[in-house]
């Protein structure tokens, strides 16, 4: 389904199946809805799941030029609620996915009806001097754009962190839909390496002072993998900060924790989204 956003974005808002009650996804930086299908399956059982491709990822057509902030992709997970009916949603949201649902819902209240959000990018204030290099944007500009064939791709990032990690059907369905056929017969990131970074630079990330007004019931997920600091050690403040969270840690798993073990995941938010149904 197309969906017009602002600043001239048309997104895509891909049916990931199922034929419940509607569930908003939102993906984390670089990736797209499509990613996350392993994941969907298992929300599926419950709700028709929706996943939004932000502007400047998957299939979002996106004009050149436009400012990349977090202002914007808010406005996508608006437009995508507005697409849906406008109605209170259940979402599920993976780092910057799931800080747009919290800003989404500190905007307009009542967009959101129960959230769970993995590792959500809602950070102390004063977090992110733009004096100072940031090191995924560095990465990400460094990013292959592109490949002979997919399976090319498929066999590079199997081989190396942190992608090697994810469930291989996981791996298998970013590589399928994250990469678009080129004119020249390779094949192209659909998030090209500069937007990924922008996108990682970008000014209008949600603050964890700002979120003490959002209601809604709210699950902050986070993994114990990765060292301090970064998103996890956001997590528990978080949780703390917004009037009905709550935060779980799962200490096995990264930053990546959806593409690692999508079936845990799934279960685990199915049941947290479906609760007083």
């Amino acid at each position: 389904m197309r969906v017009p956003s602002t600043d001239g974005v048309e997104l895509e808002l891909h049916d990931l199946g199922g034929d419940g009650p509607p569930l908003l996804l939102a993906h984390a930086t670089g990736f797209c809805a499509q990613a996350y299908l392993p994941l969907a399956a298992g929300l599926a059982r419950q709700f028709h799941v929706w996943g939004i491709d932000f502007r400047a990822h998957g299939d979002a057509a996106t004009p050149d030029g436009i400012d990349l902030t977090w202002r914007g992709m808010t406005d996508d997970v608006l437009a995508c609620v507005d697409a849906l009916g406008g109605s209170a949603l259940a979402a599920f949201g993976h780092s910057m996915g799931g800080a747009c649902l919290m800003e989404a819902e500190r905007r307009r209240p009542g967009t959101i009806a129960r959230a769970y959000v993995f590792e959500p990018i809602i950070v102390p204030g004063g977090f992110g001097d733009h004096s100072v290099s940031n090191p995924l944007a560095d990465s990400a500009r460094r990013r292959r754009p592109s490949f002979p064939t997919k399976l090319d791709a498929l066999g590079r990032y199997a081989s190396r962190r942190p992608l090697g990690t994810f469930r291989a059907d996981v791996l298998f369905n970013y590589v399928e839909h994250g990469f678009t056929d080129a004119p020249d017969g390779t094949v192209t990131l659909k998030c090209r390496p500069v937007d990924e970074a922008a996108t990682f630079e970008a000014d209008g990330k949600p603050l964890i002072a700002d979120m003490g007004t959002v209601a809604t019931p709210t699950l902050v997920a986070y993994g114990g993998r990765d060292p301090f600091p970064g998103p996890a050690a956001f997590a528990p403040p978080l949780a703390e900060t917004l009037p009905n969270g709550s935060a779980r840690e799962y200490d096995r798993l990264d930053h990546f924790g959806p593409f690692v073990d999508p079936d845990l995941i799934a279960e685990d938010a199915a049941a947290f989204l479906s609760w007083g149904d």
